[in-house]
């Protein structure tokens, strides 16, 4: 068993989760603790300005604009994470055999075999002296997949823990939303649409929050049905899986003609209706949902949900023993270590390569 520490930075550009897993690259052996290093505001303005930056890289290696400055901010606030995370919890760096740094996507084009994941591992690697997995995407988009979503192979290892009956789907919802299915060993996979991303982005436009803290805006406001069959029209929505998305891929859709509990609540209830839309595509009736991530706290999201997936459950990975807001950044423990094993990470039915795939590049310190 390795002792493996996981990174992740997600859409929702809020900060950077640090997880502690024991496995194998099979098998979970424990749960060890979980952190976080929030962005600050002026740390997350230097994020947003290099993904307006990055619309026009054609090369995964360019850094227009800010991109290299906010690379370095990536890889010093992970630097950050993981030295405050091993003092917080007694852990020495000795004992860590791995790191897996996923690094922030700045631009994900799998059409043009183009995904950007900024932060420097070699650099994380020597500043912490413990060997770093990076770069986990570049190898299944190289080969004609869509690179995303990569959890998928975690959530399997997460539901044998389960030993649930019936096909399941885990939905993880970050600024993009996207689902596993999991019926035995089958796998499917795919983005599902916009999670948290546009709400985000439309409360800081309107509040200066960048949430809706609770969902308590979009409670109190009303749904415009019409505006979400139009985004509902949208091609994605109708290509099978797996498929993927950049961040921004939905940014065009405006709800600014409406007021803030009007269009907080026309957005939650359209990442809701793009989640649910997916279940007509799955093989079977999955028997289960159980939502993680950010939007697994807003309880309006989950009402919607409910509400849309009945009569199958709808449950929250928390109330399962999953650590709902870490499970991203022990993926990234676990796929290190299947990295360091030459195991797949990707596969057919979840981003769509030819043959089951492993990826990653191995930094030393």
């Amino acid at each position: 068993m390795l002792n493996a520490i996981g990174l992740m930075s997600g859409t929702s550009l809020d900060g950077v989760d640090v997880a502690l897993i024991e496995t194998d690259g099979e098998r979970i052996g424990a749960f060890g603790p979980t952190g976080y290093r929030p962005y600050s505001n002026s740390e997350r303005d230097l994020l947003r300005t290099a993904l307006l930056d990055a619309i026009a890289m054609t090369a995964r290696d360019a850094r227009p604009g800010v991109l290299a400055e906010a690379e370095s901010l990536v890889t010093h606030a992970h630097a950050e994470a993981v030295v405050s995370f091993l003092k917080a919890n007694n852990l020495s760096r000795d004992g860590i055999d791995v790191v897996g740094f996923h690094g922030q996507t700045v631009l994900h084009r799998p059409e043009q075999k183009l995904t950007v994941q900024i932060g420097d591992g070699h650099a994380l690697a020597k500043a912490l002296g413990i060997p770093v997995v990076f770069d986990l995407r570049a190898a299944d988009v190289a080969a004609g997949g869509q690179g995303a979503p990569l959890v998928p192979v975690y959530h399997r290892a997460l539901m044998r823990m389960l030993n649930r009956a019936g096909p399941t789907v885990v939905v993880n919802i970050g600024g993009v939303s996207n689902i596993t299915y999991i019926d035995g060993e089958m796998l499917i996979a795919c983005d599902s649409g916009p999670g948290n991303a546009l709400l985000d982005d439309f409360m800081l436009r309107r509040t200066g929050e960048a949430v809706d803290r609770d969902g308590r805006t979009a409670a109190n406001g009303r749904v415009d049905v019409d505006w979400i069959a139009r985004g509902l029209s949208r091609p994605f929505f109708a290509k099978p899986p797996p498929k993927s998305l950049d961040r921004n891929d939905f940014a065009a859709l405006s709800v600014d003609g409406m007021t803030t509990e009007d269009g907080a609540a026309t957005l939650t209830a359209f990442s809701a209706a793009s989640i649910a839309m997916i279940a007509a595509a799955l093989p079977k009736i999955p028997a289960s949902w159980i939502v993680i991530g950010g939007g697994a706290n807003n309880p309006t999201l989950m009402r919607m949900l409910t509400e849309r997936l009945a009569p199958a459950a709808v449950l929250r990975g928390n109330d399962l023993g999953w650590s709902g807001d870490a499970i991203e950044a022990q993926a990234f423990a676990y796929m290190a270590a299947r990295s360091l094993k030459g195991l797949p990470l990707t596969f057919p039915g979840t981003t769509g390569v030819p043959a089951p795939l492993t990826g990653g590049v191995l930094a030393k310190p």
